[in-house]
């Protein structure tokens, strides 16, 4: 079994909205929270800011931990093709809160925008369900 471990980060402003990444890979795409896999001995939290950073263009503090996620994706379902074993996914979710920045898009990277939405506007779009549990883990979602 393959692992990935991922830290990611729900953000929020003061109108209350929540800070989604445009995630694609090959033909498939979906929104998620900003965020990805650790480096080699990367800190999740050093790995929550850089990722937030890269796909946003904003600098973040950390506010809290949320939880963490696991899940098991079975081979058959793994996005990348090649691969014969399952996924299990760990996914670091915090709370994070803007410091600096300007909002962009990310360049060459595994997301292609970056935008901000009324969290009663999540539940129309595609998302990947890593959003549904960490708006919930923030206490967001019911």
């Amino acid at each position: 079994m393959d692992l990935r471990v991922a830290a990611y980060a729900v953000i929020t402003d003061d109108a209350g909205r929540v800070l989604l990444a445009h995630w694609h890979e090959g033909r498939r795409s979906s929104w998620t929270l900003p965020g990805g896999g650790l480096e080699p001995g990367e800190d999740p939290e050093v790995a929550a800011r850089r990722e937030v950073l890269e796909e946003t263009g904003f600098g973040v503090e950390l506010d809290e931990l949320l939880g963490i996620d696991s899940r098991v994706i079975p081979a058959r379902q793994r996005v990348q093709s090649g691969h014969d074993q399952p996924l299990h996914a760990l996914r670091i979710v915090y709370r994070a809160h803007v410091t600096g920045g300007t909002l962009r898009n990310e360049v060459d990277g595994s997301t292609d925008r970056a935008e901000w939405f009324p969290v009663d506007a999540v539940a129309d779009l595609h998302h990947v369900k890593l959003v549904d549990v960490a708006l919930r883990m923030a206490g967001l979602l019911d």
